[in-house]
């Protein structure tokens, strides 16, 4: 493996299309029959209780205000008030002039408070306003930092301009006191042309200290997909054998049903393993996914289909 000083364009571009291509008739085929899978109800229970637990409970727009963002924090903290033992979403993730808000409303529930940065959703500021941006966050309070990379850069093949970047913004993740933040990556996938350009940034942002990769930033179509996700866990899976290293993976953007992000949860345990199968190691990035989710809970529970009115609109 490289070293993780300051790379040069050509050691780890070389590195870089070193890897493997990939088959794309065998990715998407393989991604299409396992989104065919069926389960049990018993084992259905299981996965939408797990997928709630997995939610990076979402709001990014400009319009968000500090009310909207304490409702949606409230949600986070009681999911269903019917039913008190439904699980929490594992963070809830706002803008990071909205951490401080999300911070106190969840207080010590254990959700996690996760910030975007980095010039959200482009990329495209200077080195110095990215790395502010995200020290801003941390010092608010938030947990985990989703930052973009800069597809530009990484297109036009100036891969240390990547690297560098993101390893920065892992330093700035850092604490004086109490735990670091978490890094996630996000690769903007839609942007990225092809599945080896995938590959690639997948094996990038690890290599530069990624705890997390992350599909998209929702604001771009197509967002996440199956045979997308399906490369980016067979390269977590690969990267621990390879480093011993394990990382997360966070598909994010146009997952909305109970029936898509059990696919997913299919896709997790068939392609990287039973130890990614937690919120510790894979996220669902959504905003609408809750709700249906909640509903399929309800069904299961009472034998009825409630309907959207029992469940609040985000």
């Amino acid at each position: 493996m490289l070293g993780v000083s300051r790379l040069t364009n050509h050691a780890i571009g070389a590195w870089l299309h070193g890897l493997s291509g990939v088959d794309q008739v065998g990715c998407e085929s393989r991604a299409a029959a396992l989104g065919t899978r069926s389960i049990k109800t018993a084992s259905k229970a299981w996965a939408i209780d797990t997928a709630i637990g997995m939610i990076d409970l979402t709001t990014l727009e400009g319009s968000d205000t500090p009310g909207k963002v304490r409702s949606l924090c409230a949600k986070a903290l009681v999911p269903d008030p019917l039913d008190p033992s439904t699980p929490r979403p594992a963070a809830v993730c706002v803008y990071g002039d909205r951490v401080g808000i999300a911070r106190e409303a969840l207080g010590d529930s254990g959700i996690h408070v996760a910030a975007v940065a980095t010039a959200f959703p482009s990329g495209r500021a200077s080195l110095p306003v990215k790395l502010a941006d995200t020290r801003d966050a941390v010092a608010a309070g938030a947990d985990e930092i989703d930052m973009v990379i800069d597809r530009g850069a990484f297109l036009a093949g100036d891969y240390a301009t990547v690297f560098n970047q993101i390893a920065e913004v892992k330093a700035a993740c850092r604490r004086d006191e109490g735990p670091d933040a978490h890094l996630k990556v996000i690769l903007e996938t839609g942007e990225l042309v092809t599945y080896d350009n995938v590959r690639r940034a997948s094996y990038l942002a690890m290599l530069a200290g990624g705890d997390f990769i992350k599909t998209s930033t929702g604001k771009i179509s197509p967002a996440a997909t199956l045979p997308v996700t399906l490369i980016m866990l067979e390269a977590v899976r690969d990267w621990r054998e390879l480093t011993g290293t394990q990382v997360g993976v966070k598909p994010a953007g146009g997952i909305r049903t109970s029936k898509d992000a059990i696919k997913y949860l299919v896709m997790v345990n068939e392609v990287a393993g039973e130890d990614w199968l937690s919120p510790e190691w894979f996220r669902f990035g959504a905003s609408s996914l809750l709700n249906d989710l909640l509903l399929q809970r309800q069904k299961l529970t009472t034998g009825a289909y409630s309907g959207s009115a029992y469940v609040t609109i985000d």
